[in-house]
């Protein structure tokens, strides 16, 4: 009789599904997951912070494992569901446009060594593209427990070039990728950002920048004081760069971050304006914070992985050359700065045959771009060799490339093609 009831209940269980358990029941029967409830946006059902092992080299178990930090949202075990890939730190559960879209559950996940996704001591060795999907697959393959139907990943800047790179390793893992405002960049100083910067915009406006540009060297004994208070109210360290290179490296920064989100040309300086209103633009659209010593910190392995493989962006220094004091003029200046300065050897191999993926067979593939932004210049071009969209949306920048600032047949567009893919209404 006991082995009847024993039989009775494992033939129960074997016809049970996901929706026949809460979503806590689901999470503590999941392998190398560790969570906590945290409050639920709305409409949801419930959201954890999850802790998900992971190796740190996923061909040699014997290097140890940390955990990654990652943010369940669930709406339901018969839901659609969208990974966000992060390309830096993560520290909330934020629901992304996608997942709001098709209404889908959502796994928003840092990256490996950013934020609290870092084991014991950093070894750089290990910060490769190749891992940090790895990771990628290994959180799918977990949640396909209990979310078997169809998975979108999406990530914005670094992080949407994360999900391509996904993509390309594990074409299977999801349905959709939707990739925002990514760079592919072809080579450690890639050029094509030149190129963007000698042709966005008009030809008053692109002088106008350069004037301040000009200005802020030529006046720099009257600037770095200046700057030196703002620093010191601002409690920046400056010791992985002089002070002196930092103010550089910030004004040839000026025109890269000036497009890159979205400022206005008639915010720029006259000719005839003070110091001081000069100075209070500067640091508002570049400024030295972005390379003093905490942000170096802070985005150090992001240094690492531009430097080491993904490529990234120097500055042209043909207008300047005779006005800098502090930083090097026999070369272009790389915008990339190695954690302790360390020198590794640049390999962009994967970057190149994850371009000629995408041209071939990146399929069901919906690029979001803003035509204002200076990283669309290295973004991966329209082609009709597969069934992909593209979308560079006029005037739109960095931060405001979004479905939400698309116009009505930009966003049919993207609908049709989502639903057609997904094989879902979309309301």
């Amino acid at each position: 009789m006991k082995n009847i009831a024993i039989a009775c209940l494992l033939l129960l269980s074997a016809t049970l599904t996901a929706q026949d358990f809460n979503i806590e029941e689901q999470l503590y029967n999941l392998p190398d997951v560790i969570f906590k409830k945290i409050n639920t946006p709305l409409g949801y059902e419930a959201a954890y912070e999850l802790r998900i092992k992971q190796q740190i080299d996923h061909q040699d178990p014997k290097k140890g494992y940390f955990y990654q930090r990652a943010y369940l949202s669930h709406r339901g075990f018969n839901r659609p569901t969208t990974m966000v890939t992060q390309g830096y730190t993560s520290n909330s559960n934020r629901i992304s446009e996608v997942a709001e879209l098709i209404k889908s559950n959502q796994i928003d996940v840092e990256h490996r060594f950013f934020g609290e996704s870092v084991p014991d001591s950093i070894e750089y060795q290990y910060l490769t593209l190749e891992q940090a999907t790895a990771d990628l697959h290994h959180i799918n393959e977990i949640f396909r427990k209990i979310y078997p139907n169809k998975w979108v990943s999406t990530g914005i800047s670094k992080g949407g070039q994360t999900s391509i790179f996904y993509r390309y390793f594990y074409p299977e893992d999801v349905d959709v990728s939707i990739p925002y405002v990514a760079p592919l960049n072809a080579s450690l100083e890639d050029e094509r950002i030149y190129t963007f910067l000698d042709t966005v915009g008009t030809n008053e406006c692109r002088a106008k920048i350069k004037a301040l540009q000009t200005r802020l060297l030529k006046e720099r004994e009257s600037v770095l004081p200046l700057l030196r208070w703002y620093s010191y109210g601002a409690q920046l360290h400056f010791n992985y760069l002089t002070f002196e290179e930092a103010f550089e490296y910030a004004v040839l920064e000026y025109s890269f971050s000036f497009w890159q989100w979205g400022n206005d040309c008639n915010d720029i300086p006259s000719k005839n304006a003070s110091l001081e209103e000069v100075l209070y633009h500067f640091v508002t659209v570049s400024g030295v914070d972005f390379f003093a010593d905490q942000s170096m910190e802070d985005f150090a392995s992001h240094y690492y992985q531009a430097g080491s493989q993904m490529g990234y962006y120097g500055y042209n220094i043909s207008d300047f050359k005779p006005l800098l004091k502090a930083l090097p003029t026999d070369k272009n200046p790389s915008a990339v700065f190695m954690p302790n300065k360390m020198k590794v050897p640049f390999n962009n191999s994967t970057p190149k045959k994850a371009a000629e993926w995408a041209k071939k067979h990146g399929n069901k593939m919906i690029y979001i771009n803003g035509n204002s932004d200076t990283w669309s210049a290295t973004a991966i071009r329209p082609n009709d060799n597969v069934d992909a969209i593209w979308f560079f949306l006029d005037g739109k920048d960095h931060r405001d490339a979004r479905i939400k600032n698309m116009n009505n047949s930009e966003r049919v567009k993207l609908v049709n093609n989502l639903e057609r893919w997904l094989d879902m209404e979309i309301e």
